[in-house]
């Protein structure tokens, strides 16, 4: 990535010239941003998957965070040094605000007669994916960034946000559940 220099214009020089460049300025941005999302879109679907558990909710969550990464892109890239560490940030944290939305319950009348039929994810039967998906989404999003994206206990801290503790307990209480729910699996040979 290139640093932008900011245009100087003289007192004598027509705001034509200087709309030019503004224009030209906001076209060197938006190409900057298209090649960052074309290297980075693979990555990020992936993680999306691993936060998500669902290819399709992964990529409407890439989606949704690309918008708005992309509407500040030109003050982003000045300010922050790792934009795909941003991206993977706000990637778990709209995840868990959209996880905290759905997961109130929704109440019904009655009960459907015939139950809808949903597109079933090649993963779904799993073991390891269900026992994941299962996890809260601060727990997830640990385990997803350590192991899956390769990131140290300190980067993930500061993806998240969180003290290096914090990511510690984390990773230590999911790799427990997991243990525990995968270990009847795992003595039994269905792995």
């Amino acid at each position: 990535m290139t640093a932008q220099v900011p245009a100087v214009r003289s007192a004598a020089e027509p705001t034509a010239g200087r709309s030019r460049r503004a224009r030209q300025g906001d076209m060197a941005t938006e190409d900057d941003f298209a090649e960052f999302v074309r290297v980075a879109l693979p990555d990020l679907l992936r993680y999306g998957h691993a936060l998500t558990g669902n290819p399709h909710d992964a990529a409407d969550l890439v989606q949704t965070v690309l918008e708005r990464v992309g509407a500040r892109w030109a003050k982003l890239s000045q300010q922050c040094e790792d934009p795909r560490a941003y991206v993977r940030k706000s990637m778990a944290n709209a995840h868990v605000s959209r996880w905290r939305r759905l997961r109130r319950e929704t109440l019904l009348a009655e009960f459907p007669d015939v139950p809808a039929e949903q597109d079933r994810d090649r993963l779904e039967n799993e073991p390891l994916w269900q026992a994941l998906r299962g996890l809260p989404p601060r727990q997830r999003a640990v385990l997803v960034l350590r192991y899956y994206e390769g990131l140290s206990e300190a980067e993930i801290a500061a993806t998240l946000a969180v003290s290096a503790g914090t990511v510690k307990s984390q990773a230590s209480k999911a790799l427990a559940s997991l243990r525990r729910r995968l270990g009847p699996v795992f003595e039994s040979g269905g792995v």
